[in-house]
């Protein structure tokens, strides 16, 4: 097993540090999370653009710490990032260290606009496009799990649509390998109103985790709110999961095609045993859906 782990990465090569200010020119701030900065960044030699993502030192030790207190070494983000390579996934050109010894990644600058955005907004093209926007991030699930990886944050704010409003599944600091060891109960994290029950109870994770996520962020698509009360505090919400079945999609979009509304209501079973097994099985029938209803794959 961990052969297998030490083969899944490719380690990073050794490389002096980066002063990321002489190496580009930092145009602005873009995003802002919990454990990163990112940059709007030129490449002055290309005249190219694109994301930097700068990760906090010391948060991001806090995290590893949690890992290597169970024995367990995480891929670093960066590691993680060159292994994908997906047109629904946004591209890594390359990972480093800066002088001020935080990682960096350098990734494919997005011209667009985030999914939360067009949940909230509920335009033209969330109204048209919400069947393929389920099938591109779908397919974006099958390549990650494809590589043996759980993402464990799928949430709307984590995907971006670019100019051609078209996915792009961002933001990997929270993934592990889907191998026995990540897969113990204890590692509860992501976005409290996207985890799955099994998180929630500390009982042990796969894949399925992720098809959870996905259900839900596609039943907001759809109904622009979620299955459950998401009001609460977070040990209320957790509660809910739990205990309640989540509310049915048809109740909130009386005219949402019966195969889309049934497919995506299994991925919410609480039962991780009966919910989809594979992204590829939801992308599948979402696809028959999108050709029957709008004639393209």
């Amino acid at each position: 097993m961990l052969e297998f782990l030490k083969n899944l990465f490719k380690k990073t090569p050794k490389v002096e540090k980066v002063d990321l200010a002489s190496r580009f020119e930092l145009i602005g701030r873009i995003g802002q999370g919990s454990m990163s900065k990112v940059w709007r960044a030129r490449d002055p030699g290309t005249d190219r653009m694109y994301a930097v993502k700068v990760l906090d030192r010391e948060k991001t030790r806090k995290l590893e710490e949690r890992f290597l207190s169970k024995g367990l070494e995480r891929p670093s983000e960066g590691e993680v990032a060159l292994q994908l390579d997906h047109p629904r996934i946004v591209k890594t050109f390359e990972t480093g260290t800066t002088i001020d010894d935080e990682s960096f990644l350098v990734m494919e600058f997005v011209e667009g606009v985030s999914l939360s955005f067009l949940i909230d907004t509920q335009n033209e093209h969330m109204q048209q496009g919400r069947l393929r926007f389920l099938i591109e991030l779908g397919e974006a699930l099958e390549h990650f799990h494809s590589k043996h990886l759980i993402h464990r944050d799928i949430c709307p704010r984590n995907i971006m649509l670019d100019e051609n409003y078209q996915i792009k599944l961002i933001d990997f600091g929270l993934v592990v390998p889907n191998t026995p060891p990540f897969q113990q109960p204890g590692n509860r994290t992501g976005t409290a109103n996207y985890m799955a029950p099994e998180l929630m109870k500390r009982k042990k994770t796969d894949q399925r985790l992720d098809i959870f996520s996905y259900a839900m962020t596609c039943f907001e698509m759809y109904a622009n709110r979620l299955p459950w009360d998401s009001t609460g505090q977070t040990i209320e919400l957790m509660q809910q999961r739990i205990n309640t079945p989540a509310a049915d999609i048809r109740d909130f979009v009386s005219d949402i095609d019966e195969d889309v509304a049934e497919t995506i209501m299994r991925g919410l079973e609480s039962d991780p045993s009966s919910r989809w097994s594979s992204a590829s099985q939801m992308v599948a029938r979402f696809r028959d859906a999108r050709e029957r209803l709008e004639g393209v794959r």
